[in-house]
C-alpha cells in the first residue's frame, strides 16, 4: 500500500509558525504572518492570532471558496477564543478581531485590512461597560461600520464620508458625548441599510466576508499596478492574518503608531516615527490626521517608551537591518502588531549599509554591505549642493521632508491627469491633500510628490521613499483645488512648473534643479569596492543596462 497523503495545513497559529522551515516561512505565511510568529517566539507582546497561508489565497483564486477552508477558520477561531478567554459576539467578554493581508513581499497599503470584526450594538455596550469608558464601545462600532462598508461591501469612500458626516458630524463623532455617539452610530446602521448596505450581526459571517475581501484585494487594480512597478510575481499570493484586536482608541492612555529603527529618509540611527493618542492604526498611515513624533511618546508614557526602545533594538538585531514596527498602546500596555524590513530611500539604504557593516554587532561586513546596495550603486542617487540657496525667494510652501532629492515638473492635482501626462511622456509633480492606495497608478507617473496632510509614515511618504520619489508631506499652507493649488490667497494653475525639494521639505515655483553632487556614501562604498576587488573578496557592482 502507498503512503498516506499528508495534507498541508491551511492555517498556523502565531506560536505554531516554528513548525515551518525558517527558509520557507515568509513564502508560506507572508511577511506579516512570519514576522508575527517571529516576534511571538522572541517573547515580545503580540496579540494572539493565526495565519491563513498564501496557498489558500492561490487556491481560492483558482477554485473559489472551498469547504476545508471553513473548517480551518472555525478551528483557528475556537483556539483563539480559548487562548484569549473571550468569545465572539459575547455580551460580557467579547472578542474582536482584525483581518489583514500579508504578501511575501511588502506591498504597503496595496491590499485590504478590516478592523473590529465581531461588533454588534450589544458588544458596543459590553465594551463600554467593561472598560468604564462610555464612548469607547460606540467609537469602536462606528469605526467597524465605516471599515466594513467600504472594504467588504464596496461602498465608495465618497458615499461613506457623506453618510458619516450626516450621522456623526464632520469629525467622525469626536465632539459627541457618549449618549449622542451611541445614537449617531445606531443611526449610521439605519442609513447604510437605507442605501441597501446591510452589515451582518453574525461575527462568523463578518469574518468570512472580510477574508474574502482580503484575498480578492490581491488582484485589485492597485495591487496589480504596484506589482508591475516593483516586478513582483502574481503567483506569490497573499496570506491573511486573523488577530485579536487591541485598542488604541481606549481613552487617553491608549494610542497607536509606526516607528522606524533608523530614519528611512536619511538613514541616521535612532527611532523616528509617528503616533496618535486615542486612535487606531489606519488613522496614522492614512495621512488624514495630524500625528505626533514618536519622540513625544516618552513624555506621555515613559515605561512604554522603554519597552518600545528595547523591542526596536532586539528586532533590528534579529533582522540585521532597518525595520519598521507597528504598535498599539492599550490602556498603558504595549502591543506589537507588525515588524518588517522598512522601506527606505536610496540615500538611506547606502548610509544604513555602511553603518551596519562598521558595527561589529551586525553580521554584515563590507562585502555584505556592497552586495546589499549593488543595484543602487549601479545608478547612484545624488544630492543637491547644500550651499545652493539662490532659490529661496521662489518657495511656495514648506513641510516635512520625507524622501530626498529634487524633482521638476508641471503641477498636477488629479490622478487621471497624472496618468495621462505620464502616457505623453511629461514630467509632473503630483500635489494632493493626501494619497490613498487607489491613487497608486497616478503616483507611479509622477516625478515628485507633495501632500498637505500626513507625516513620516503616511501612505505618501512610504511609497515615495520606496520608489525614490522626492517628496514633501504636511505642506499645510497649500490648498489643493481641481484646477491647481492656492497658497496665501494666490492661485497657481495646473500645468505651471514647480520643484519639489525633498531634502529641505520645500515646494518651489519654477524650475530649480540645483547643483547635484555625489553622496559621501557613494564615495565610501566605491572605495570599499575597489579595495575588496583587489583582494578578490567581492565583484564590482554591474552598471545597469
Amino acid at each position: 500500500m502507498g503512503a498516506a497523503r499528508v495534507s498541508t495545513p491551511l492555517h498556523y497559529s502565531f506560536n505554531g509558525g516554528d513548525r515551518i522551515d525558517p527558509a520557507d516561512r515568509v513564502a508560506v505565511l507572508g511577511s506579516k504572518g512570519a514576522s508575527l510568529a517571529r516576534m511571538t517566539a522572541m517573547g515580545l507582546p503580540v496579540p494572539p492570532g493565526f495565519t491563513l497561508t498564501t496557498a489558500v489565497c492561490n487556491r481560492v483564486g483558482r477554485e473559489g471558496w472551498f469547504p476545508e477552508l471553513d473548517d480551518a477558520i472555525g478551528q483557528g477561531l475556537a483556539e483563539l477564543e480559548q487562548v484569549s478567554r473571550r468569545a465572539l459576539g459575547s455580551d460580557t467578554t467579547p472578542l474582536l478581531l482584525s483581518v489583514r493581508s500579508g504578501a511575501p513581499v511588502s506591498m504597503p497599503g496595496m491590499m485590504d485590512t478590516v478592523l473590529n470584526l465581531g461588533m454588534t450594538d450589544g458588544v458596543a455596550v459590553a465594551l463600554s461597560a467593561a472598560t468604564g469608558d462610555d464612548r469607547f464601545g460606540w467609537d469602536t462600532e462606528r469605526r467597524f461600520l465605516q471599515s466594513y462598508a467600504t472594504i467588504v461591501l464596496g461602498v465608495s469612500n465618497e458615499t461613506m464620508r457623506t453618510i458619516s458626516s450626516e450621522c456623526l458630524g464632520p469629525d467622525d463623532g469626536r465632539a459627541l458625548g457618549a449618549d449622542a455617539l451611541a445614537a449617531a452610530t445606531r443611526r449610521m446602521r439605519v442609513v447604510l441599510s437605507e442605501h441597501g448596505v446591510e452589515i451582518p450581526s453574525d461575527p462568523q459571517q463578518q469574518i468570512g466576508a472580510a477574508l474574502r475581501a482580503v484575498f480578492a484585494s490581491w488582484e485589485s487594480d492597485r495591487a496589480r499596478t504596484y506589482r508591475s512597478k516593483e516586478d513582483i510575481s502574481a503567483s506569490l499570493g497573499t496570506a491573511a492574518t486573523v488577530q485579536m484586536m487591541t485598542f488604541g482608541n481606549l481613552g487617553q492612555r491608549s494610542g497607536t503608531g509606526v516607528v522606524f529603527t533608523r530614519d528611512p529618509s536619511s538613514g541616521a540611527n535612532g527611532l523616528v516615527g509617528d503616533f496618535l493618542v486615542g486612535a487606531q492604526g489606519e488613522d496614522v498611515v492614512a495621512g488624514t490626521h495630524t500625528t505626533l513624533p514618536v519622540s513625544e511618546l516618552r513624555s506621555l508614557w515613559p515605561d512604554v517608551a522603554d519597552q518600545l526602545d528595547d523591542a526596536a533594538v532586539r528586532l533590528e538585531q534579529d533582522f540585521a537591518d532597518l525595520v519598521d514596527i507597528e504598535f498599539t498602546v492599550e490602556d498603558g500596555s504595549l502591543w506589537l502588531l507588525q515588524v518588517r524590513r522598512g522601506k527606505r530611500s536610496p540615500e538611506a539604504a547606502l548610509r544604513i549599509a555602511i553603518d551596519l557593516a562598521e558595527d561589529a554587532t551586525f553580521p554584515l561586513g563590507r562585502a555584505g554591505a556592497l552586495d546589499r546596495v549593488a543595484a543602487i550603486l549601479a545608478d547612484p542617487p545624488t544630492r543637491t549642493n547644500p550651499d545652493f540657496t539662490d532659490d529661496l525667494d521662489a518657495v511656495l510652501a514648506s513641510g516635512l521632508a520625507v524622501s530626498p532629492g529634487r524633482a521638476v515638473g508641471r503641477l498636477c492635482t488629479e490622478i487621471d491627469e497624472a496618468i495621462a501626462a505620464g502616457a505623453r511622456g511629461e514630467a509632473v509633480v503630483l500635489v494632493r491633500r493626501e494619497t490613498a492606495p487607489a491613487d497608486i497608478a497616478g503616483m507611479a507617473e509622477a516625478c515628485g510628490l507633495v501632500t498637505t496632510l500626513g507625516g513620516l509614515v503616511s501612505h505618501a511618504a512610504l511609497i515615495a521613499r520606496s520608489w525614490g520619489l522626492p517628496a514633501v508631506v504636511g505642506a499645510a499652507e497649500v490648498t489643493v483645488l481641481a484646477d491647481g493649488i492656492a497658497v496665501a490667497g494666490e492661485h497657481y494653475p495646473a500645468g505651471v512648473v514647480v520643484t519639489v525639494d525633498g531634502d529641505r521639505g520645500l515646494l518651489l515655483l519654477g524650475s530649480h534643479p540645483g547643483d547635484e553632487i555625489e553622496l559621501d556614501e557613494v564615495t565610501v562604498l566605491r572605495r570599499w569596492s575597489r579595495e575588496l576587488e583587489l583582494t578578490g573578496s567581492v565583484a564590482p557592482p554591474q552598471r545597469a543596462r
